[in-house]
C-alpha cells in the first residue's frame, strides 16, 4: 500500500501544496505516518507555521488513513475537527501520525498528532467523518 501511494500519478494538488509524503503504513492497525516539507510561505509574521496549515496536514493524514484502511474503497469527508496547538512549528520537516479510533458504516472517528523534526508534539487533532465510496470527480 505504501508503494501504491508513493507511486501514484493521481495525487491531489493539495497534497503537493502541503509537501506531503506517506512514509509508513500499518493497514491492519489503521495507522499511518506522513512527512511534510513545510514551506516558508506557510509562516505567519513571527516565522512560525500558521495554524490552518497545521490543521490541513492533520486532516490530510486522517483522511488518507481511512482511504488506506478501506483498501482505497472509501473516502471520509470531515464533518468536524478539533485541533489543539501545543507549541509553534517552524517551516521545514514535520511529521503526522494518524490513526482510526473507530471505522463504522456511518461514521469514522480519527486522531492525529503533528511533530517537529526533533519529535516534539506541536499539535493534535480529533475528527469525525462520513465514510463513503471512493469516487474521483471528473475534471
Amino acid at each position: 500500500m505504501l508503494a501504491r501511494f508513493q507511486g501514484s500519478k493521481k495525487r491531489p494538488p493539495c497534497s503537493d501544496t502541503l509537501g506531503m509524503t506517506l512514509i509508513e503504513v500499518e493497514q491492519d492497525a489503521m495507522r499511518i505516518r506522513m512527512e511534510f516539507d513545510v514551506s516558508p510561505s506557510f509562516a505567519n509574521p513571527t516565522g512560525a507555521v500558521q495554524g490552518g496549515f497545521i490543521s490541513a496536514m492533520l486532516d490530510e493524514a486522517m483522511s488518507t488513513c481511512v482511504i488506506i484502511a478501506s483498501n482505497v474503497t472509501m473516502t471520509a469527508p470531515t464533518l468536524e475537527m478539533k485541533t489543539s496547538f501545543l507549541t509553534r512549528l517552524m517551516p521545514g520537516k514535520a511529521y503526522v501520525d494518524a490513526r482510526i479510533v473507530r471505522l463504522g458504516k456511518s461514521a469514522a472517528f480519527m486522531e492525529a498528532e503533528c511533530f517537529d523534526p526533533d519529535g516534539k508534539m506541536v499539535a493534535k487533532a480529533s475528527a469525525t467523518a462520513i465514510p463513503m465510496p471512493f469516487k474521483r470527480l471528473a475534471k
